[in-house]
């Protein structure tokens, strides 16, 4: 089982992989390179937006080059193969990285955004509780946070999986299926939360409150960290730089971010109004949380074997 899980997810890093990569080294031609990985909704689009990481690591001899991934597994595997050093991801990509034995840790978390994420209805479903869940089509991403949100929120009134229909579907997918009336309920994050809210006729059911932290992970390759600690400590500095600008700039904020997600300004207010952005030390109950979910992910016989995620924190 390990080893055709292992095939899939490379299958799958593979697929998803296709970005503007670059170099496979931090050293070409003598010059210091820092290759970051980003995705376009995130801190680290802010920073790159921004551009004081760049001022800030030129003083120290090094170049900032960004990388676009559309998700979190090719990131992650984009870490492994030595193609990036840095990366930001969701909660799940890196219980599936480590699964499949990448190389790479945990070096800093953001604030929960629970409340953007959330179980969407239409706004006149006659869905009102979780409990009306039960023998509905619900879309959610396989294997995400929205997928880890949902079944704690089954849980929690005594239902699983086994009890609705899923309908794997990737967030831009789900929301045409939701406007077409093709699933009863979706599970998603912001800002397409938002914008669902806002423009598909959608009513939040329930967010992630009590159930999910859906956090921002900062990740980065061991060698990277081994070898460049201080570099590690720049970047982390400038994402809380970054972040404190974003929490205190928010009409600049929206125009930064509508433009580069391709939605609309405002459910780009809407979902900045919800979350804090910032970044900590990862702490014990950091490393709880993420255990919980691979735990919980083994159970289900979503990831093969059993993982213990401070094997992988710095």
């Amino acid at each position: 089982m390990r080893k055709m899980f292992l095939l899939v997810i490379g299958f799958l890093f593979f697929i998803v992989g296709c970005n503007d990569q670059g170099n496979t080294s931090s050293n070409v031609d003598g010059e210091n390179i820092v290759r970051i990985g980003y995705q376009k909704n995130g801190p680290l689009v802010i920073l790159k937006s921004l551009g004081t990481l760049e001022e800030r690591l030129e003083k120290e001899g090094y170049r900032v080059e960004w990388n676009l991934f559309q998700a979190g597994p090719a990131l992650t595997e984009a870490l492994n193969a030595g193609s990036i050093d840095f990366g930001r991801s969701g909660n799940t990509p890196p219980i599936f990285a480590q699964v499949a034995d990448s190389s790479f840790v945990y070096v800093a978390v953001g604030n929960s955004k629970y409340e953007g994420s959330g179980i969407l209805v239409p706004s006149n479903s006659d869905i009102q509780s979780v409990e009306d869940l039960e023998g509905k089509t619900i879309s959610f991403a396989k294997g995400s946070s929205s997928h880890f949100l949902l079944i704690k929120a089954l849980e929690q009134v005594g239902l699983s999986l086994s009890d609705i229909t899923p309908a794997y579907l990737s967030p831009g997918d789900a929301r045409i299926a939701f406007e077409q009336g093709n699933v009863d309920a979706m599970v998603v994050w912001d800002p397409y939360t938002a914008s669902t809210e806002l423009y598909s006729n959608g009513r939040l059911l329930i967010n992630g409150e009590g159930l999910t932290s859906d956090r921002d992970f900062f990740i980065a390759s061991k060698d990277f960290v081994d070898h460049e600690p201080e570099i590690v400590d720049i970047i982390i500095e400038e994402i809380q730089y970054a972040s404190d600008w974003a929490n205190n700039n928010h009409d600049e904020l929206v125009k930064m971010l509508a433009p580069i997600l391709n939605i609309e300004e405002d459910s780009i207010r809407l979902s900045i109004e919800r979350r804090m952005y910032g970044v900590k030390h990862i702490t014990e109950e950091i490393i709880s949380e993420q255990q919980e979910i691979a735990d919980l992910f083994y159970e289900l016989k979503i990831i093969p074997e059993k993982i213990n995620v401070d094997d992988v924190m710095n």
